[in-house]
């Protein structure tokens, strides 16, 4: 299920906010990415004359042959930058993930540690980072072909898991997520150089209008934009909590909005949400008694494995961003 808040028409659009999707020529921005420079300038100490920049990737590189998602399916992630399959997951495994993450939330061994991150006020915990290192169960979860094959098809090429987490929102506690593109963020801070990587949530609570469902708009991942700010040094110990930087202009957002909408996947447990690495979303906080919880594993590329960060001075910590082949542990 999904709400969907806008469907108005692209000439609206341009008259009011003088929005296109290629860059202006006389604009500024045609200097930015030059050509052997990065193509996704962001973290700027000025913005550009034009709110966003043309992706260079193709969304979808693989073919319905190549994998489970069928030829459809496949156009419409094209099309949107998501995915929803509900029922992806049901019966005792469902059951057995949901205890998982009960017991991994419940262990006090991993409190107050860097890769888990509480609530802005409380000790509510708010993401569990690396959760397919910290369970083997989890950990088959993440190698399952079910998951490995759509974010193969998708990719065009073999994965790897970037980044894995919990996101748990308590009921009445729950805060939500700023507005932001992964990609954005795995680019300036963790150095991920193009846009080839997939995420797969799993929906492990109901996820109803009330606590708090991502929510994304459709067809903003077909452009990068640049966002405003200096990183400063360990910026992802404020912004896991809440999010500041990395978070596109109101007039940029209004205008995607204006053109594209909102939705917001809802549904049973056992639903799987995929999305693409640079479509914009976001989240309300949980206003209702129920939790929220989705399982979060990021499939990247291997061959778009992470470099130097292209807007920080140095990338985030291991739990935040796995190379391939690389043998995380809580214990450093």
């Amino acid at each position: 299920m999904s709400v969907k808040t806008s469907d108005r028409a692209f000439e609206k659009t341009v008259s009011r906010h003088g929005v296109v999707d290629s860059p202006d020529p006389q604009s500024r921005v045609k200097s930015a990415p030059r050509p052997g420079e990065d193509p996704y300038p962001t973290r700027l100490a000025e913005p550009f004359d034009m709110p966003w920049l043309n992706r260079r990737e193709a969304v979808v590189k693989g073919s319905a042959e190549a994998g489970p998602l069928s030829q459809a399916q496949l156009d419409e992630f094209e099309r949107k930058g998501f995915l929803f399959e509900p029922g992806f997951i049901t019966g005792e495994e469902l059951d057995e993930l949901r205890r998982e993450l009960a017991a991994l939330l419940e262990k006090p061994d991993y409190r107050h540690r860097n890769f888990s991150i509480t609530e802005p006020s409380g000790n509510e915990i708010r993401s569990l980072f690396a959760m397919h290192f910290l369970s083997e169960r989890f950990a088959r979860l993440a190698r399952d072909e079910r998951l490995v094959g759509r974010a193969r098809q998708i990719l065009g090429g073999e994965p790897y898991v970037h980044q894995s987490r919990i996101n748990y929102k308590p009921g009445f506690e729950g805060k939500g997520f700023n507005w932001h593109s992964d990609f954005e963020t795995w680019h300036a801070e963790d150095g991920m150089p193009a846009m080839h990587a997939v995420s797969a949530s799993i929906v492990l609570t109901d996820n109803h209008p009330f606590n708090g469902p991502l929510m994304l708009i459709p067809g903003s991942h077909k452009v990068f934009v640049p966002c405003l700010g200096e990183t400063p040094d360990d910026n992802h110990k404020q912004s896991l909590k809440t999010q500041e930087l990395g978070v596109p202009s109101r007039e940029a957002l209004a205008a995607l909005v204006e053109r594209h909408g909102i939705e917001a996947p809802t549904g049973a447990a056992g639903g799987l949400l995929l999305f693409d690495c640079n479509v914009l979303h976001g989240s309300n906080a949980n206003m209702s008694p129920d939790p929220r919880s989705n399982a979060f594993f990021v499939y990247n590329r291997r061959d778009n494995g992470c470099v130097a960060p292209f807007a920080a001075r140095r990338r985030r910590p291991g739990f935040l961003a796995h190379d391939p082949d690389e043998a995380w542990s809580p214990e450093g």
